[in-house]
């Protein structure tokens, strides 16, 4: 069983396949490396700053734009799947709900321009990182997990041609 990830843009984008196909090849890439077990499903909704400052809002209590929110639906710590996760499948279509990612497509451009890289390659980027935190990865807990979630989204975009030297090249521009 394939993993499904499912795209959802609810705004306009440039080259709108390219960014989708990256998000998936993204989202994918993060969960062979991190040892998913098949048929994980994850819900990408790609938005605006208002939309997602909105989100942010309501359900964080934070009152400000973001790039990326995650919201995980199982309980992991630093990528160690539980072990009862077969029980968490799905009865109707036999997948694992991993959470739902909300991705501020206007905040990846801006970012993309003040890195000096590609739109794709920065939506990439917070694919990665938006799918480690729902495998229970937390910047935001120490300086340590801050150390772990990098070297972990290093090597996943390392592995798909994502380095920030051959962004470009990699993501099609």
């Amino acid at each position: 069983m394939e993993h499904r990830i499912r795209i959802t843009p609810e705004v306009e984008l440039d080259r709108q396949e390219a960014v989708s196909a990256l998000i998936e090849r993204c989202a994918r890439a993060a969960l062979q490396a991190e040892g998913a077990p098949e048929g994980c499903f994850v819900d990408v909704t790609i938005v605006d700053g208002a939309s997602i400052r909105e989100i942010n809002r309501e359900n964080r209590g934070k009152d400000m734009e973001t790039d990326v929110l995650s919201f995980p639906m199982l309980e992991f710590f630093d990528g160690e799947w539980p072990e009862a996760v077969e029980e968490e499948r799905n009865p109707a279509d036999g997948l694992i709900f991993l959470g739902d990612m909300i991705l501020n497509y206007d905040r990846a451009a801006e970012q993309a321009a003040e890195y000096g890289h590609s739109v794709e390659r920065e939506c990439g980027f917070l694919t990665v990182h938006s799918m480690l935190h729902l495998l229970g990865y937390d910047h935001e807990r120490s300086e340590a997990e801050r150390l772990l979630q990098r070297e972990r989204e290093e090597a996943v975009l390392g592995q798909l041609g994502l380095t920030r030297d051959a962004a470009d090249d990699a993501a099609g521009d």
